[in-house]
């Protein structure tokens, strides 16, 4: 098993702008997507269970789930994009080995994948955060400073994503990655409740995770409030972000490179 660590070159950026080129073409339903399901989310639960629960965490409970939803459609995308599409380019499609073909290497690849799916994280996100701002959701201008974290979110759930592309056998594969780790996540990590209202024990596994600190850094600057532990929160999705690409690489060179 090839254990370097990867090299990440320009030609990374190559592998994203063909993902964008080919984005491009469906770049009309997908904004449809990006838009119209959180605006559905935020109608139907902002304003339908925020008529019950006005506030939560001293700020109106449609800011609290547009912050949630925010980092939670980070993680989706990203999560999606790492093991589906990924797994196209990669098995039915074939396209890896043909720019395999070129000077191109796997640690290419990956870095370019990756930096793809922190981008269609970003274009999920961002919908979101304006469709927040119309429905009064956001505090200010400050909420802006939320761009560039949810492209680091997306850089941070792309990389387990891909380690589980580099195992599997089929599209059906996924199904085990969606239901015990990315279903509880979304559940259990503050998105439509504060962590601290579960059990104690809960909460030590809960802040495990990373959608935790996504929340947690997310929510305060869409609601104007202070930042706890900034430097924590970054620090947990760079990790994730940088094991996940390394473990990824290694394994995804074991599969295609003999």
């Amino acid at each position: 098993m090839d254990l370097r660590l990867p090299r990440v070159r320009k030609s990374a950026f190559t592998i994203w702008r063909r993902n964008a080129l080919v984005w491009r073409r469906l770049i009309g339903p997908s904004l449809v997507i990006n838009f119209g399901e959180p605006f559905l989310y935020l109608l139907g639960l902002g304003f339908g269970l925020g008529a019950f629960i006005e506030t939560m965490d001293d700020m109106p409970y449609l800011t609290f789930l547009a912050s949630g939803i925010i980092a939670a459609s980070a993680m989706n995308t990203a999560s999606f994009e790492g093991m589906y599409s990924v797994y196209t380019r990669m098995i039915p499609q074939r396209t890896y080995e043909s720019m395999m073909a070129t000077p191109i290497e796997v640690d290419d690849i990956l870095a370019g994948e990756m930096m793809w799916c922190a981008t269609k994280s970003l274009i999920s996100g961002t919908a979101i955060l304006a469709v927040a701002a119309l429905l009064g959701a956001v505090s200010g201008w400050q909420a802006l400073w939320v761009i560039p974290v949810i492209f680091l979110m997306g850089l941070c759930f792309a990389g387990p994503a891909m380690v589980m592309t580099s195992f599997a056998t089929g599209y059906d594969f996924f199904n085990y990655y969606m239901t015990l780790v990315v279903t509880p996540m979304f559940i259990l990590s503050g998105v439509f409740f504060p962590v601290t209202s579960l059990p104690v024990t809960a909460q030590f596994f809960i802040q495990l995770l990373p959608l935790t600190h996504a929340v947690d850094l997310v929510r305060p600057i869409v609601s104007g409030q202070a930042v706890t532990n900034p430097g924590l929160h970054i620090a947990v999705l760079l990790a994730y972000a940088m094991v996940g690409y390394y473990l990824a690489v290694i394994l995804v060179r074991r599969r295609l490179v003999v």
